[in-house]
């Protein structure tokens, strides 16, 4: 959708870009931190205590209420985009957790002395189009006035606690999948610095407005041990999570691991996100490297944010078959090569191999 003004470029108007707007997670930790006991509360099955996608409470009938938020500046020019993108990022994290989205409200922030309102309300029917493809009204929300464009949605979700997946429950020998390719951070750093092709544009957007519905039914499976979703730390940081989470290392399989069309070329013209740098100076010493793996380009590959990136999830080797006809069904037939496992605690979080 074209937006009033076509001489308006919204990523102009922002610092960052998606998911890559994401306080580092060293600083993130030094935030969180508090000398404040919150009260004990058993029904909070997930909450500040994991780095988890969403919290998560029991609602006491063998199901439990997902609410989540998440929002960012423009990573696209477009406003309409913008709104679909932001979106479906924010939704992803149900389906991260096995659940199932019922419900959204909006979160703006608008500089309406700097963009035209025409804009904004453009960004909301992108968000809006996003919602009822999820089946889920965008219920209400709030705005204010700010100086950078800023939009997201806060969202609640349902799931059987049964079906319930964390991101910190991997098992020893589980395979690793990941649902969409990486590098979309580069992508869109090229939009922005205007050297993107109108082929890339179309692929970012697409890959970024793709709602990860395959993890409702993820989360049915019994064999899946563990789920999250790739955003604004990269592949390798929210491996990582995993893995720590989990009490164990990861192999991940450089060569197997799908990467959009067009990233590696911008890559060879130097085009990579600042949050990359961020992202691999917070985790880069808990990676390491075997022999035959392109080290210079996985360095800006692993730590690249991902906005509504794929469902990372480990997998018991016993339901690789239901997991692979699964993705099949959900049009992620590009998507059943398994691109790492995860092995017994090592010294490195992380063992990239070719």
């Amino acid at each position: 959708m074209e937006t009033t003004d076509e001489k308006i470029r919204l990523t102009q108007y922002s610092r960052g870009a998606g998911c890559g707007c994401k306080i580092a997670p060293a600083v993130l930790q030094e935030i969180l931190k508090t000398n404040t006991v919150q009260p004990f509360n058993n029904a909070l099955l997930v909450g500040n205590a994991s780095n988890d996608d969403a919290a998560v409470y029991d609602l006491g009938n063998n199901s439990a209420l997902i609410s989540t938020t998440d929002f960012f500046m423009p990573i696209v020019d477009d406003a309409y985009d913008f709104g679909r993108i932001a979106a479906a990022n924010a939704i992803s994290d149900v389906y991260a957790m096995g659940g199932r989205p019922i419900m959204a409200v909006a979160i703006l922030g608008w500089p309406v002395d700097k963009l035209p309102v025409a804009l904004a309300q453009q960004v909301l029917e992108g968000a809006r189009a996003i919602c009822t493809e999820a089946g889920i009204p965008l219920a209400g929300g709030h705005s204010i006035d700010t100086t950078e464009p800023v939009f997201g949605l806060a969202v609640s979700g349902l799931c059987d606690i049964a079906h319930l997946k964390r991101n910190n429950t991997a098992r020893e020998g589980d395979l690793l999948f990941l649902t969409k390719p990486i590098g979309v951070g580069i992508l869109a750093t090229a939009q922005k610095r205007e050297v993107a092709s109108e082929g890339e544009l179309v692929r970012a957007t697409a890959q970024m407005t793709m709602l990860n519905k395959a993890g409702e039914a993820l989360g049915k499976i019994a064999g899946v041990s563990a789920m999250t979703d790739v955003t604004g730390f990269g592949l390798g940081g929210h491996l990582i999570e995993m893995a720590e989470g989990s009490g164990l290392s990861a192999e991940l399989y450089y060569n197997k691991i799908p990467v959009i069309k067009g990233a590696r070329e911008l890559l060879a013209q130097r085009i990579v996100p600042d949050a990359t740098y961020r992202n691999w100076n917070g985790y880069g010493s808990k990676i390491h490297f075997e022999a035959g793996v392109d080290v210079m380009e996985a360095f800006s590959l692993l730590p690249d944010p991902q906005t509504n990136g794929g469902l990372l999830f480990a997998v018991s080797p016993a339901f690789e078959g239901q997991v692979t006809q699964l993705l099949t069904d959900y049009g992620l037939h590009g998507f059943v090569v398994p691109v790492g496992r995860m092995i017994a605690r090592q010294d490195k979080v992380v063992v990239v191999m070719p």
